[in-house]
């Protein structure tokens, strides 16, 4: 019977030791381990990701290499190129310059030798070519290049020569012909700037000489059509004016011819160095050739 008693003693001590620590000591209370939510914070290894960096990096290094590599290939290509940018100004370049040398050096020579006469209508002929093959400005160039060679070589007075009798007429025939005008207007506007070039001449020539060249001439016209008028039983005086008109009306006929022939020459020059097509003739002289 102790024995028992006993036993249910310590058996209920037991209980009540156990619900008085649980009870009595709320901050013992632990949380049951299935219930507890471990939250893990990712780790961020820093050695891999810079290896990544330095590896995408190198890769876009690459690539950029390889594409501005191509791109300079491709350019360097295309500057090269026989029709390339670079490639097409030196050789205008180079052409305009070799033209200028020609037309100063045969101007030069045939002034010297006096048989300038002979050779007189080739004198603008490289200023056309420059202008038919690179345009107006590289004719311009031309022209202006030969008349600074000439400066050098011989004086102010031959270059001024050049560019009054030839220089001006090349420069607006190989203008006209690069637009690809009607041979109409163009013989009527390069004879224009041919007798512009001649009374140039005139006027420069009087004033080196210290006489007016352009006076003596229509005086001498004048004379000339009063004795006419004077033999034919007229007793009309022609006036000033009139001699004025008939003085500037001859000179511009006689550009016209000059240019005209000019005109038919150049063509055919032009024809036989394979620039036919870019040359607007008329018809009959297209067929001609």
């Amino acid at each position: 019977m102790n024995l028992l008693k006993l036993h249910h003693h310590q058996h209920n001590h037991y209980y009540h030791s156990k619900f008085s620590s649980i009870s009595g000591n709320s901050s013992s209370f632990s949380t049951p381990h299935f219930l507890l939510f471990h939250t893990h914070k990712p780790k961020i290894h820093f050695l891999s990701l810079h290896y990544s960096l330095e590896k995408f990096k190198q890769k876009n290094v690459s690539a950029l290499t390889v594409k501005n590599q191509t791109l300079s290939d491709k350019e360097e290509y295309e500057y090269l190129a026989p029709d390339g940018v670079v490639y097409l100004k030196t050789l205008r370049l180079v052409e305009s310059a070799m033209f200028a040398a020609i037309s100063g050096l045969a101007y030069l020579l045939s002034n010297s030798l006096a048989i300038e006469n002979y050779f007189g209508c080739f004198f603008a002929l490289p200023i056309v070519i420059s202008s038919m093959r690179w345009g107006v400005a590289a004719g311009r160039k031309t022209m202006v290049a030969t008349v600074v060679l000439l400066f050098v070589l011989s004086g102010p007075v031959k270059a001024l020569n050049y560019m009054l009798m030839h220089g001006l007429l090349g420069f607006t025939m190989g203008s006209l012909w690069r637009l690809r005008t009607s041979w109409g207007a163009s013989i009527f506007l390069c004879a224009l700037a041919r007798a512009v070039g001649a009374l140039g001449y005139v006027i420069l020539s009087s004033f080196l000489i210290g006489e007016n060249i352009l006076a003596l001439i229509t005086v001498n016209i004048h004379a000339s059509l009063s004795y006419i008028l004077t033999s034919l039983g007229s007793q009309i005086v022609p006036s000033m004016n009139f001699i004025y008109t008939l003085f500037g009306t001859l000179l511009l006929i006689n550009c016209a011819f000059f240019v005209s022939l000019l005109h038919l020459l150049y063509a055919i020059f032009l024809t036989k160095f394979g620039m036919k097509a870019n040359l607007r003739l008329p018809r009959w002289l297209a067929i001609a050739i």
